[in-house]
This record gives C-alpha cells, sequence and structure tokens, in this order.
C-alpha cells in the first residue's frame, strides 16, 4: 500500500490554519461573553462597541503575547535541541528561564522604580548568565556533553536560580510582585510590551529561520559540518545569542514557563522531518498556537479567576518530558 505523503504546501496551510483557529478560538472564549463575530470585529477594528473595545485593547494584546510567547520558546527549544543534539533540551529545563526569573528579582530589589526597559534587559542577561552557568557545569567532566548530564546541570542551576530569587524575594518582601512573573501568565499585558518585544522576537526568529540549513547540518554531524566549510563556532555563538534572545524575551513577558521549547519540535518532528529549515518555521506555528490554546484553558477552567498558565503547560509537559527520558529520547520518531 502507498504510502500517504504530504507536500510542503499542505504543511503550510494546516500549520497557518492551527494557528488561525487558535488565535480565533482564545479571543473569543473567556470570563467575558462574546462571539466570533465580536472577536473578527475587534480584529478587524470594524466596529466601536463597549464589547470589541474590550477584546481590542485587553484580550488582544494578550492573545499576540501568547503567540509571541509560544514560537519563541518553541523555536529557542528545536534550536538548542539542534545544537546539543540533546532531545531533552529546553530553554526552562537548561536555566535560560531561571536566570531571567533571578535576574529579574534582583532587579526589582534594588531598582524597584525600573521601567519595563530595564527589566528586559535584566531578563536578557540573566537567561545569558544562566545558560553559561549550566553548560560551564556540564562541561567540568571529561567526555564532552551528555545530554543526562547536561539535564542534571540545568536541574541543578535552575535551582540554585530560583533559590536566589526566592531569597531576594522574601528579604526585601517583594514575593508578590516576583510571583506575578514566575507564575508564568498574560494577564495585563499591554500594547506597549508587545511594541518593546515583539521586534526581538521577531528579529530572533529571523535569525533562526536564515541559519536553519547550517543547523540541520550542526545537528546531524559536526565533522560534516566542518568538512563542508561551515563556521562552527561563528554560527554556534549567533544561535546560541538567538536562543537568549528569544529565551529573555519570552521570559520579560510571562515570566517562567518550561517544557513547551521541549514538547513542540518532538511534536513537529513527525510531521515535517529533520530538516530545520521545515522544522523551524512549523514549530512556531505550533508553538502560538499551544501557547494560545494553553492560555485559554487557564482563562476558562475555574472563570472568572484565573489559573496560572504555567501550571497548564506543566501538566502537560511534564508527563510528555517523562515520557521521552523513558523512550531514550525518541517521542515520536
Amino acid at each position: 500500500m502507498k504510502k500517504l505523503t504530504i507536500t510542503p504546501l499542505y504543511k503550510w496551510i494546516l500549520g497557518l490554519l492551527v494557528l488561525a483557529a487558535s488565535f480565533l478560538i482564545s479571543m473569543t472564549f473567556g470570563a467575558a461573553d462574546t462571539t466570533f463575530r465580536d472577536s473578527v470585529a475587534a480584529i478587524a477594528g470594524d466596529t466601536m462597541s463597549d464589547t470589541t473595545l474590550m477584546l481590542r485593547e485587553i484580550r488582544l494584546p494578550r492573545e499576540v503575547g501568547a503567540a509571541l510567547v509560544g514560537s519563541a520558546l518553541a523555536v529557542a527549544g528545536a534550536i538548542m535541541q539542534g545544537l546539543t543534539r540533546n532531545p531533552l533540551a529546553d530553554p526552562g529545563l537548561l536555566g535560560l528561564t531561571a536566570g531571567a526569573n533571578a535576574a529579574l528579582a534582583i532587579t526589582i530589589a534594588f531598582l524597584p522604580s525600573a521601567n519595563y526597559y530595564i527589566i528586559t534587559i535584566a531578563c536578557f542577561i540573566g537567561a545569558f548568565i544562566g545558560v553559561v552557568l549550566v553548560f560551564g557545569v556540564g562541561s567540568v567532566k571529561k567526555g564532552g556533553f551528555s545530554p543526562f548530564r547536561i539535564v542534571l546541570a540545568g536541574a541543578a542551576i535552575s535551582a540554585f536560580l530560583f533559590g536566589i530569587a526566592e531569597a531576594i524575594s522574601l528579604f526585601f518582601q517583594i514575593s508578590k510582585d516576583v510571583s506575578m512573573w514566575s507564575a508564568g501568565g498574560l494577564i495585563g499585558t499591554t500594547w506597549g510590551q508587545i511594541q518593546l518585544l515583539a521586534p526581538i522576537i521577531l528579529i530572533g526568529l529571523l535569525i533562526a529561520m536564515i541559519l536553519s540549513r547550517h543547523l540541520t547540518i550542526i545537528s546531524l554531524n559536526e565533522e560534516v559540518a566542518v568538512g563542508l566549510g561551515q563556521k562552527i563556532f561563528r554560527i554556534k555563538v549567533i544561535l546560541f545569542f538567538t536562543i537568549i534572545l528569544l529565551a529573555g524575551a519570552a521570559v520579560a513577558l510571562v515570566g517562567n514557563l518550561a517544557f513547551i521549547g521541549l514538547m513542540i519540535p518532538h511534536m513537529v518532528r513527525p510531521f515535517v522531518g529533520t530538516d530545520y529549515r521545515m522544522v523551524l518555521p512549523m514549530t512556531a506555528l505550533f508553538g502560538a498556537a499551544f501557547m494560545l490554546l494553553a492560555d485559554t484553558v487557564a482563562r476558562t477552567i475555574n472563570a472568572p479567576f484565573e489559573t496560572p498558565v504555567a501550571a497548564i503547560v506543566a501538566v502537560l509537559g511534564l508527563p510528555f518530558f517523562l515520557f521521552i527520558v523513558k523512550k531514550g529520547g525518541r517521542a515520536f520518531s
């Protein structure tokens, strides 16, 4: 029997349809009583009723933020998995989000009047420090990087950095402010925040797409990449910088969110293959759709109260993580 194959065009169409449907669902469902027509009107800007104004000024920036964060974390995870050839790599598991969270707590404690720009820069610096610490600890023992050694180093460094953030929060009595970020939520997202972080995330995604062919070669074999004339060190530096851009911007907007960067690439690869020229853009689309649906569940599961979206993601992500570990990194392959 001939195996059914799906052409790249249809894969693109399917990915865009899933994203569009997820966005419309996230705009429609919530504590407020709205319809699909209201959501379309709010997005198109056709009418100025109270409902559409609420959707446009409160829910629309929130869902745009959710899509950006989902794309950023999913692509950052895919890049990390390709660079390290580690199927368990994820920004939340390898110290980036923990580092950004610790830097955020330090900034709030010592610069209480810091604006959103300063906090965002602090998150980038913290993400950089977090990943440097993880790979530094992971490379102490001879024999190079192993997937599980990096994961263990990431767990240890993440716990250490979260401990720092918690200690600072308690000592300076800013637990409430820090927990609003670390809970991982999009409540209160404004157009000003989107205008600041969207260009950073979009630039990071663009760089990732440009280097996707190089990432494919590196993910297969570095010796082959060197033989083909690839400048491995330079490409790795640029891609790690891209990961920090994406993860830092995501943490600055929603706080600590793990597992998205782990799950989405594993779900996408059986659908598009191992070529990162298809993996990265599809990961961006499905990561955005996943985050939109997770945020919708967080808003509606106990409406009018809001469940932290980090809890929703963790409920799905932790079993997925254990499943990948049991399969030796081959979740759906």
